[in-house]
């Protein structure tokens, strides 16, 4: 086991640098620095002395990613990528394009995107499992057809409709919750409630559906024939059986998004005006902060990977037969 980590940690370092690399590239393709220097001093006849001077403050006054006029290792290192990239690896993300701590802004707008997405992953696996067990349960009957034509139905339809459908319903005509903005403590709750069944609406039908078509492989193996002729009832066989071995394929799924759930919604939080990760990151592209950009998304990279570690791991408590070498 401890070995198989050490493998795993190691296999991740070359997959961030690459990250990184293509990260970077992609964004040095669209905007040069001077380019950045321009639309953040938001000067529409700003001078070259400007645009240096910015660029000298920020760091961006070096070559990309070889700089020819250094000696030995600095001709690597005396460049924008590894001053701006290397610290991701001991997690120190710098500074913002604005001067402000990214570690800081991380840290703090983490709260509130776990607000929304730890509720909305329980509360919503509970109901995405218990509805596709209800249809295994019934398989094959009109309620079945009913509920998959549902999940279909709810797949669909854009994530954005259930946004803006949401607020105008809920918020703007029954008047229950505010249609945006966020408050800390229990006086958050009324913020927080109507984007985390936002978010569970729009993923019953997809989750749902593909559980249920795990249940159904699992219900036709033999050792379901064999419980139901001991003379175990069909509930009995649901859920001391078909969940418990169906455990595997659900666990590959909901593991990997549990570090997944830090980086929060993109479109939730910025509909609902969430200073949380998602929203963040939004801010971040559309004031094209490379510094933040960039650290968003080497972390979600990083949490990504300690998700298919923890993957792997769950495997062996679920089912002891699986070993990790």
């Amino acid at each position: 086991m401890l070995a198989y980590l050490l493998r795993r940690i190691l296999y991740a370092v070359p997959i961030l640098i690459g990250v990184n690399l293509l990260t970077f590239a992609l964004f040095f393709v669209v905007n040069t620095p001077d380019d950045m220097a321009r639309m953040q001093l938001g000067i529409k006849r700003v001078t070259p002395d400007s645009i240096e001077k910015w660029k000298q403050q920020h760091g961006y006054d070096k070559p990309l990613l070889l700089n020819n006029a250094a000696n030995g290792t600095d001709k690597l290192t005396d460049t924008i990528f590894w001053q701006k990239s290397a610290g991701m690896f001991v997690l120190d993300f710098g500074y913002s394009d604005d001067g402000r701590s990214i570690g800081r802004e991380i840290a703090t707008r983490m709260g509130p995107s776990l607000e929304i997405a730890l509720p909305t992953f329980l509360i919503g696996l509970v109901t995405y499992v218990s509805f596709a067990l209800l249809m295994t349960l019934f398989r094959a009957t009109t309620l079945d057809m009913a509920g998959v034509a549902l999940c279909v139905l709810l797949m669909s339809v854009s994530g954005l409709f259930y946004i803006i459908g949401g607020q105008f319903v809920v918020s703007k005509l029954w008047h229950l919750v505010p249609i945006s903005g966020y408050d800390g403590g229990m006086g958050g709750f009324k913020f927080v409630v109507l984007p985390i069944m936002i978010g569970m609406i729009g993923s019953v039908g997809s989750s749902s559906r593909w559980y249920r078509t795990i249940f159904l492989e699992e219900i036709g193996k033999d050792y379901v024939r064999t419980a139901r002729a001991k003379g175990l009832s069909e509930l009995a066989v649901l859920f001391r059986h078909v969940l418990k071995n169906a455990m595997i394929p659900i666990l590959t799924g909901v593991v990997v998004i549990i570090p997944l759930l830090f980086m929060g919604s993109l479109l939730t939080e910025s509909f609902f005006g969430i200073p949380g990760l998602g929203s963040y990151t939004i801010d971040a592209i559309n004031a094209q902060d490379f510094s933040v950009v960039r650290a968003m998304v080497f972390l979600g990279s990083l949490l990504y990977i300690v998700g298919l570690i923890l993957t792997d791991i769950s495997y062996t408590i679920v089912d002891p037969r699986v070993r990790l070498s």
